[in-house]
């Protein structure tokens, strides 16, 4: 549920290379990571309050919103899942799909 609203919502805003890894075997943090890209610190930010109106929608919040303001890597607390949103050379520089290489990638969302 809180995955699959995550997914719409940056789908919605066009947030760009959307991938979400199931970590869940790998760390306690969290069961699902969502990464996404945005243009602009603005349309990450965007992203950012399309996720959580979406989410609100559902009675739903975040436990933490990290770096809003500053709208160059987001990250988003929702328990089970995390949300990274990220302007181009800041995914590319913490390139979390690497770091996180032992997750499965997941495609099909029910």
């Amino acid at each position: 549920m809180v995955l699959k609203a995550c997914l719409e919502a940056l789908e919605e805003k066009k947030g760009s290379d959307i991938v979400v890894l199931e970590v869940k075997n790998l760390t306690l943090i969290a069961d699902y990571f969502v990464i996404a890209t945005g243009r602009s610190n603005t349309q990450l930010q965007a992203l950012a309050r399309h996720v959580e109106e979406k989410l609100e929608e559902e009675e739903i919040r975040p436990l933490r919103v990290e770096g809003f303001r500053e709208a160059q890597w987001i990250l988003m607390d929702y328990g089970q899942v995390v949300v990274h949103l990220f302007l181009p050379d800041q995914r590319e520089y913490y390139n979390l799909e690497r770091l996180w290489g032992d997750a499965k990638i997941i495609t099909d969302i029910p």
